[in-house]
């Protein structure tokens, strides 16, 4: 049934459609915002319908196509299944960005949130647009990354939103791209050089904080505090309506942890949520996705029930995901019932300490998305230069899902560098070579000639491990997704224990 809605929508895209009504919106300090306005497939003269509101990604401008179809790598539902659905679909270029005005501030409360305020007062006075009482329209918003973002932010300062879909967005840009005070340097990169081809206008200090992260240093109060007020972060315990959060388990940009924490906040809040994790986002799927049409169902089901109000509409279970093999698996909460851990050890390990060997890149992608082609050079795969502790075999088929435990016990030298010293962690499917998740976590370490002990989780993960099968775990000096390794050295382990959760029954 799944497949027969998907498909439907996606054939009923294709179908002819209005030209956009495009219109510029003037926000709280004067910059103008430009928006794209499509009425609901079939909507008639004198009837409204509810709308939904789809930011673009960071550097684009809004999408101005009716009928554009869905993007399973990304997670974009597309307007023209939202459209058919029922629903009008407004788009707008960010300030800073396309035809819009003023200067890109990274989803801020104080800038972009305002703006989609200003949007959805100008939304109230279009004929087509349902409203539950005058300057309140029915609205609810969808969209990825950039414009997952700005929906967290917008349903937290204008009680008028009244459903998300964030799709790939975060919860605090500090763990996201600075993680243990680690320069997320591969998409930092991406993400700056992107604006530049674009012609946008940044504010100053995203400029400054990415040449402070390619220069090995690391970020200054001001650049912390700048990235820490961008994006949602604690505003999340402000959201009152139901949200369905679609998160990447590949994502390396926006890792499951950002959708998880904003789960947690919502969850404990009473709030309505639903999250999905998908094979793709920000990042390479190198494995089987499973079924790539769950999301547009998800979303239009979500959307379905609570903009629509339709009771009758399922929304699923609370919980959904893909492991590294395909296999769909649900629950109804997040996290999982325990089960017994899988716990590694070892005793002893020296590793060199410098810029080589280290964790990637992939090799160069010939097919794939555009995305994933870009994103390959930035993505973990296994490291030749690394200390590697491989973990007992599975008894029996487990699924192991969330945040792996690491414990390091260790000594070493090395000369200072300016952001310290990082290793990296990640962990191989040694059925398939992989790094599962593509994910690699940063580990702060003092080389000082003492002994340290340190313990840490490391990126969430969502992986079956079959009977007989085993993962390893692989610690590095150096990644193509984080700050270039500045120091040299050794570090030496006396004790390296991991521990994986996984999931009862």
């Amino acid at each position: 049934m799944r497949k027969l809605i998907t498909l439907t929508c996606i054939l009923l895209a294709f179908a002819a459609a209005p030209a956009a009504h495009a219109a510029t919106v003037m926000s709280f300090d004067g910059t103008l915002i430009h928006v794209n306005f499509f009425p609901a497939a079939g909507l008639t003269a004198g009837h409204r319908a509810p709308t939904v509101l789809v930011g673009p990604g960071w550097g684009s401008a809004g999408d101005t196509n009716p009928n554009s179809a869905p993007d399973p790598t990304t997670g974009y539902p597309g307007l023209g299944p939202l459209r058919h659905a029922g629903f009008n679909v407004l788009t707008w270029d960010p300030r800073g960005f396309g035809t819009s005005g003023g200067q890109a501030e990274v989803d801020s409360p104080q800038f972009e949130g305002r703006d989609v305020s200003a949007i959805i007062s100008w939304l109230a006075n279009q004929p087509q647009a349902q409203l539950d009482s005058p300057g309140d329209p029915r609205v609810g918003v969808a969209g990825g990354s950039y414009g997952g973002g700005i929906q967290l932010v917008t349903a937290a300062i204008d009680h008028r939103v009244d459903a998300i879909v964030p799709d790939i967005a975060w919860h605090s840009l500090t763990t996201s791209l600075y993680k243990s005070q680690t320069v997320k340097l591969g998409w930092s990169g991406l993400l700056y050089l992107a604006a530049l081809a674009a012609h946008a206008h940044l504010d100053p200090l995203i400029g400054q904080s990415y040449q402070a992260g390619a220069a090995g240093q690391p970020l200054s109060a001001q650049e912390v505090g700048f990235f820490s007020s961008r994006g949602p972060g604690n505003l999340v315990r402000k959201i009152h309506v139901p949200t369905l959060l679609v998160q990447g388990t590949v994502d390396t940009l926006f890792t499951l942890q950002e959708a998880v924490d904003n789960y947690r906040m919502l969850k404990a809040g009473g709030v309505p949520v639903h999250m999905l994790w998908f094979c793709g986002g920000h990042g390479v799927c190198l494995t089987n996705p499973g079924h790539t049409g769950l999301i547009v169902h998800d979303t239009l089901a979500w959307l379905e029930r609570y903009l629509k109000r339709n009771r009758h509409v399922s929304t699923g279970p609370g919980f959904e995901f893909v492991d590294q093999r395909g296999g769909e698996h649900t629950a109804a909460r997040y996290p999982l019932a325990a089960g017994p851990k899988i716990t590694g050890r070892k005793s002893g390990g020296k590793l060199t300490v410098d810029g080589t060997g280290g964790a990637g890149p992939l090799p160069a992608q010939s097919s794939g998305s555009t995305l994933q082609r870009v994103v390959a050079p930035i993505t973990p795969a296994r490291a030749s230069n690394a200390v590697s502790l491989r973990l007992p075999a599975a008894r029996r088929t487990t699924l192991v899902v969330g945040a792996p435990m690491l414990t390091i016990t260790y000594r070493g030298t090395a000369g200072t560098g300016p952001a310290g010293t990082r290793l990296y962690a990640q962990l191989i499917d040694d059925a398939t070579g992989k790094v599962l998740g593509d994910q690699i976590t940063p580990v702060p370490v003092r080389l000082d000639g003492s002994s340290h002990t340190l313990t840490l989780p490391l990126e969430i993960v969502a992986a079956v491990e079959r009977r007989g099968e085993r993962f390893t775990l692989q610690l590095t000096p150096s990644t193509v997704a984080y700050q270039h390794q500045l120091t040299t050295g050794t570090i030496s382990f006396s004790r390296i224990v991991i521990v994986l959760p996984t999931a009862a029954g």
